[in-house]
C-alpha cells in the first residue's frame, strides 16, 4: 500500500514510529511532515494529506495529532475523503470494510505504539466490503456534492 502521512507537533514521535513500521512492512510512505516539534496547526497537514489522497487514487492517508479528533474533522471537509478516527483494530477494520475509509486518524495521546501497530495491521488487512455498504457510502459522498 501507498500511504501519505502527516501530523502536527503533538504526534511527531508516533508519526516517526509509524513511518518506520510501514516501511519495514514494505509499504510506500510519503511523509508530509512536520519533521520537528515546533508548534504547527493541524488543519494545514490535514489538507496536505487529503489533497494527496484525492490526487492519488491508489493511496491511503494517515493523520495523527494529540487526539486525532481535529485531524479527522479537517480531513472530512473534503469531498471524497472518508477519514476515520480509530482507537483499536476493530474500528480500523470496520472503517475500511463498511465505510470505505481512505484516511486513518488517531491520537498520540490516546493510543500507544502497540495499539497503533494493531490498528495499522487491521487497516492494511481490510478492504471495502461493498454490497449493502455501497449505497451508504454513496449517500455520504452525496452530502457535499
Amino acid at each position: 500500500m501507498k500511504f501519505y502521512i502527516a501530523t502536527d507537533h503533538a504526534g511527531i514521535d508516533l508519526k516517526d514510529y509509524i513511518v518506520k513500521l510501514l516501511k519495514e512492512k514494505s509499504h510506500e510512505v510519503i511523509d508530509l511532515g512536520p519533521f520537528d516539534k515546533t508548534r504547527v496547526d493541524y488543519p494545514d497537514y490535514a489538507v496536505k494529506v487529503s489533497q494527496s489522497v484525492l490526487n492519488d487514487s491508489d493511496s491511503q492517508g494517515i493523520l495523527i495529532c494529540g487526539s486525532g479528533i481535529g485531524m479527522s474533522m479537517a480531513a472530512n471537509r473534503f469531498n471524497g475523503i472518508r477519514a476515520a478516527l480509530c482507537h483499536d483494530a476493530y474500528t480500523a477494520s470496520v472503517a475500511r470494510g463498511h465505510n470505505d475509509a481512505n484516511i486513518l486518524c488517531f491520537g498520540e495521546r490516546i493510543v500507544g505504539k502497540g495499539v497503533a501497530e494493531s490498528i495499522l495491521d487491521a487497516w492494511c488487512a481490510s478492504s471495502f466490503d461493498g454490497g449493502r455498504h455501497t449505497g451508504r457510502v454513496a449517500k455520504i459522498e452525496a452530502i457535499n456534492s
